[in-house]
C-alpha cells in the first residue's frame, strides 16, 4: 500500500479507506492501491525496505500514480514503517529512516528572497507582467512543498524545498506522431526538484562524466548519453551517491539536467515526465547503499571467469589468419590471456549477419582452435542495418527499426551503407535480434560472448519513435533494453550453462544485471584523456554500474606534426616500434603506464585504432614491463574473483573512489587519481608523461604498505613516492589479506591459491571464493567459500569452510614492515 500526502484536507477520509483495505487485506506487506484522485495532487511516499523510500509526486488533479520506471524492480514493502498526522503534513518512520512531509499550505515555508517594497514590484510587473503567458494554471505553479529526511538518531539526509510539473511542448516527435496519426497528443510534463544543499556535503555517480572531476559539487552535469562530448562519451545512470549518507536514484531517462551545490541548492529537471519519482535509500556505509541500489534495480552477476584475466582486442582483426596469429603469439611467449575480441566491419554488407567468408573462411572451426588454446572470444555486432540487405524489408514492415514519426527509418548522419538501429524497446524485435545472433554465430561459429556497439543509439533519437513511446521521453533507455535482449536470449536458451559477458559503451537504471561490461568508449590515445578517465571510471562505478573498463591506450589517435617532439624523453624507447607508433614516439611509454592501471581496472582489456596492439608491439622494453603485469594480474584473479563475488553479494563496485571507504577523511572528497581495488589496494597510477616520482596521498585511519618495498607509512599523510616506468604505485592497507594464484596461462587452466600475503596492523578477514567459472551454478550455491581470519594481536591465520583449490598448499606469509 502507498503513504500518500495528499494536498488537500480529504486525506484523513481516504487515509480511513487505506486502512480499511489494510484489514481486509489481512497484510502488512505493500500492496497495489493507488489513492483517489485530487484536484490539488499528490505526493505519495512508498516504502520500499526500512532504509529505502519512493518518492512519486503526481500531476495534480489527475487520480493515478503510474509505477516506476524501466531498470527498476525493487517491490514496494510497509514491514517497519508506521505514519502518524503531524501539523501540517504526515511522519512516517522506521527504524532507519524518517520522512516528515509538510504542506506549504499557507505559503509561510516557501523559500523567499529579501523583499521589495510595492512601487519596486509594481514597475517590474510593467516589463515582467505575472500574466504574460496568459491566466495561470494553479496546477502548474511552484509547489513549496518540503520533505525532510533524517535517519536514526535524527541525522539530516535529504530535504526537498521545491516541486514544479509544468506542460512540457516541446516533444517534438510526440507531436509529430499525433498529427502523423491523428490522434490527442499525450500529457506529457517538464519537471523539477529542489533539494538542499549545505556546504559540507559532496557528490559522486550519475553515469560517466568525462572532464576530469570526481566530485560533482559545484557541477552542471547533462544527463543524457552523449558520445560526441569534446572529452569523450557522457553516459547517464541517474544514481548518485552523498557524503551525507545516502543514495538518489532520479526515475526519469529523458534528458535530465543536474545542478549541484551552487547557491547551496540541487536542482533536478528532466524534459519528459508523467510524475516526479525518485528514491533515497539510506546507509550507514556506501555499501550500505550499494545493497539498497541492488534491491529495487537488480544483480550485478559474476562475469566468466576469464573475464577477470585478459581480453585482447583491436580495431581491427581483420581475418582468421590474424586472429590465430595473435593467439600462437601469447603462447609461443608463454603470455596469460583468455579473451580475443573480432570488432566491427567483419560483415559482408552492415545488417546482413554474417562473416565475410574471404575472411573468415571457417570461423566454427577457427574458434574450436582457439577454445583449443585456452582461448574464448567476442564477436562485435552491430544494431544497424542497411537498405538492401536481406533483413531491411522485413524490420521496416514490422516497425522494428527505430524510425521518425512519418514511419521513415532514421539513419541520422550515416551513409546509407550503416542504416538506420534495430528498436530493442520492441520485446519482438528484441527477440529476432537475439535469436539471429544464436543462430548466425553462437551456434554455427562457437563464439562465446556478444560485443554490443553503438547503444546509445548513436543516431540521436531526439525526433524518433521507440516502441515504448518517444526518443525524447525515452531518450536514455536504450542500451538497459538492448543489452537485455542478449542477457535474457543466453538465460533462455542455455539456461544456467554458459555466463553472459557483453561488451557495451552506455549504460542505465538496471543494466548492471544484463551480465555486462561497459567501457569508455571512443576515448583520444592522450596523456591528457588518461588523466581524465580515471575519475570518469570512479564514478561510473559509483552510480552502481562495478563493471567497466578503458580502451587500453585509447582508441582514436591525434595527428602529430612532422617534427612532433614529447615534452620530456620518453621512457621507453621507440625506436623498435617506430612502424607500429609512427610519429608517436610517447606512445610505448603511454600504452605502458595506461596498462599498468589497467591491471587494476574491474576488466583488463587493450584495444584501439593501431596496426599492431598485443603486449609486445611496442618494443623489447615496454614488452618486459607489460608482460610483468599481465602476469600480476593473473596472480592476483584468486583475489579479484573474491571482489567480484562480493560484489554479487551486496552491488557495490570493487574500483572505488576513496571516499566510499574513508569518508571520515576529508581529504579524500575529490582525489581524481588514487583508488581502492577491492578492501587491501590503494593505485595511484602515473599519468603525466616522463614522470618518476609522484605524490600519493594514504588515507587515515589506518597504515598502508608500498606493496613493492614492504615499507610501512602511517596514514593521513602525503608521500613522494619513486615510480620507475616498470612500477606502478601501490599501496596495501594495513590488515589485509591478499591471495596469490598459480601460473596460469588461461583461466580454462586449474589454478591453486599459492600464498596468502598477510598485511599485518589490524584484525581483518577475507571471503576466499571460487566455482567453476563459466556456468550460473553458483546461483544455487554451487561454489567453495573459504574465510579467512586474521587476529592481529596473536599473529594467527585461520580459515574455514571448503578448501580453495584442493590439493594445493596455500604458504602464509606475514609482510613484515621495513
Amino acid at each position: 500500500m502507498r503513504l500518500f500526502f495528499s494536498e488537500g484536507q480529504p486525506s484523513r477520509q481516504v487515509l480511513l479507506l487505506l486502512l480499511a483495505f489494510m484489514c481486509l487485506s489481512g497484510s502488512s506487506v505493500a500492496q497495489t492501491a493507488v489513492p483517489p484522485a485530487d484536484q490539488e495532487g499528490n505526493i505519495i511516499i512508498e516504502p520500499y525496505a526500512p532504509n529505502i523510500v519512493h518518492v512519486l509526486i503526481r500531476v495534480p488533479g489527475t487520480g493515478e500514480a503510474p509505477s516506476t520506471g524501466y531498470g527498476l524492480i525493487g517491490k514496494p514493502s510497509r514491514i517497519g514503517w508506521s505514519e502518524q498526522e503531524v501539523q501540517g503534513g504526515k511522519m512516517y518512520q522506521s527504524g532507519r529512516m524518517t520522512v516528515h512531509v509538510v504542506r506549504d499550505q499557507n505559503g509561510d515555508r516557501s523559500p523567499k528572497g529579501i523583499p521589495l517594497d510595492k512601487l519596486n514590484m509594481s514597475l517590474r510587473d510593467i516589463f515582467f507582467p505575472p500574466g504574460k503567458r496568459g491566466p495561470v494554471d494553479p496546477r502548474f505553479v511552484n509547489h513549496d512543498d518540503s520533505i525532510v529526511i533524517t535517519r536514526e538518531g535524527g541525522k539530516p539526509l535529504l530535504t526537498m524545498r521545491r516541486w514544479q510539473i509544468e506542460p512540457n511542448n516541446t516533444d517534438a516527435a510526440a507531436i509529430a506522431n499525433a498529427a502523423a496519426k491523428n490522434i490527442p497528443k499525450p500529457e506529457l510534463y517538464h519537471i523539477s526538484v529542489l533539494f538542499d544543499s549545505p556546504d559540507d556535503e559532496h557528490y559522486y555517480g550519475l553515469g560517466q562524466h568525462q572532464g576530469g572531476f570526481l566530485d560533482l559539487r559545484d557541477h552542471r552535469i547533462d544527463c543524457w548519453h552523449d558520445y560526441g562530448k569534446p572529452g569523450g562519451e557522457e553516459v547517464c545512470v541517474p544514481f548518485m551517491i552523498s557524503s551525507r549518507g545516502y543514495g538518489l536514484v532520479w526515475d526519469n531517462p529523458s534528458k535530465t539536467h543536474i545542478s549541484l551545490g551552487i547557491n547551496n541548492v540541487n536542482s533536478w529537471s528532466s524534459d519528459v515526465a508523467d510524475q516526479i519519482s525518485f528514491f533515497v535509500i539510506s546507509g550507514k556505509t556506501t555499501d550500505d547503499i550499494y545493497a539498497g541500489f541492488r534491491q529495487i534495480s537488480g544483480i550485478t552477476h559474476l562475469l566468466p571467469k576469464g573475464a577477470y584475466g585478459y581480453v585482447q582486442s583491436k580495431a581491427i582483426y581483420a581475418t582468421q589468419d590474424q586472429l590465430l596469429d595473435v593467439a600462437k603469439g601469447y603462447r609461443d611467449r608463454h603470455l596469460p590471456a583468455d579473451v580475443l575480441v573480432v570488432d566491427f566491419l567483419n560483415m559482408t554488407r552492415q545488417g546482413e549477419m554474417d562473416l565475410d567468408p574471404k575472411r573468415w573462411p571457417n570461423p566454427g572451426a577457427m574458434n574450436d582452435q582457439l577454445h583449443s588454446m585456452g582461448f574464448t572470444t567476442m564477436l562485435s555486432v552491430w544494431p544497424h542495418y542497411s537498405e538492401g540487405t536481406q533483413f531491411y524489408d522485413m524490420l521496416k514492415a514490422k516497425g522494428w527499426l527505430i524510425s521518425r514519426p512519418d514511419g521513415t527509418p532514421d539513419r541520422g548522419n550515416y551513409s546509407q551503407a550503416v542504416g538506420p538501429n534495430i528498436d530493442s524497446t520492441n520485446p519482438e524485435a528484441a527477440r529476432w535480434f537475439w535469436n539471429k545472433i544464436r543462430d548466425r554465430y553462437i551456434k554455427p561459429d562457437h563464439f562465446d560472448y556478444i560485443w554490443l556497439d553503438e547503444t546509445e543509439p548513436d543516431v540521436d533519437p531526439a525526433n524518433d519513435l521507440f516502441h515504448i513511446g518517444t526518443g525524447p521521453r525515452f531518450y536514455d533507455v536504450y542500451p538497459l533494453l538492448h543489452t537485455a535482449a542478449i542477457y535474457d536470449g543466453f538465460r533462455h536458451d542455455y539456461g544456467d550453462s554458459r555466463r553472459v559477458f557483453s561488451l557495451a559503451r552506455a549504460s542505465y537504471l538496471g543494466a548492471q544485471s544484463n551480465g555486462t561490461l561497459f567501457w569508455s568508449s571512443d576515448i583520444v590515445a592522450s596523456w591528457d584523456m588518461l588523466k581524465r578517465s580515471v575519475p570518469a571510471g570512479l564514478n561510473f562505478t559509483a552510480s552502481g554500474m562495478p563493471y567497466w573498463s578503458t580502451d587500453i591506450a585509447g582508441f582514436f589517435s591525434p595527428s602529430f606534426p612532422p617534427d612532433y617532439t614529447p615534452a620530456k624523453t620518453p621512457l621507453i624507447d621507440p625506436t623498435p616500434a617506430r612502424d607500429n607508433i609512427g610519429r608517436y614516439s610517447d606512445y610505448p611509454e603511454l600504452f605502458t603506464r595506461w596498462f599498468e592501471w589497467g591491471t587494476f581496472q574491474p576488466v583488463l582489456r587493450a584495444h584501439g585504432e593501431r596496426e599492431h596492439n598485443e603486449v609486445w608491439s611496442y618494443g623489447p622494453q615496454a614488452e618486459a614491463i607489460l608482460s610483468k603485469y599481465l602476469r600480476l594480474r593473473y596472480a592476483l584473479l584468486p583475489y579479484t574473483y573474491a571482489c567480484a563475488y562480493r560484489t554479487y553479494q551486496n552491488g557495490a563496485p570493487y574500483m572505488r573512489a576513496l571516499f566510499m571507504d574513508f569518508g571520515g577523511d576529508p581529504l579524500v572528497r575529490d582525489i581524481t587519481d588514487e583508488y581502492m581495488y577491492g578492501p587491501a589496494f590503494l593505485v595511484a597510477p602515473v599519468l603525466e608523461q616522463g614522470q618518476t616520482v609522484r605524490p600519493v596521498y594514504l588515507p587515515a585511519g589506518t597504515d598502508w604498505y608500498d606493496y613493492w618495498t614492504h615499507k610501512r607509512y602511517v596514514g593521513g599523510q602525503t608521500i613522494m613516492v619513486n615510480a620507475p616506468i616498470d612500477t606502478l604505485p601501490l599501496f596495501v592497507r594495513a590488515g589485509s589479506i591478499v591471495p596469490l594464484g598459480s601460473e596460469i596461462l588461461s583461466t580454462q587452466q586449474k589454478q591453486t591459491v599459492t600464498k596468502l600475503l598477510v598485511f599485518p596492523g589490524a584484525d581483518t578477514s577475507f571471503t576466499l571464493y571460487d566455482d567453476d567459472g563459466t556456468t550460473y551454478g553458483y546461483e544455487k550455491g554451487k561454489s567453495q567459500i573459504t574465510e579467512l581470519v586474521w587476529n592481529d594481536k596473536t599473529r594467527q591465520l585461520t580459515k574455514d569452510g571448503k578448501s580453495v583449490g584442493a590439493g594445493s598448499a596455500m604458504n602464509i606469509e606475514v609482510v613484515e614492515p621495513i
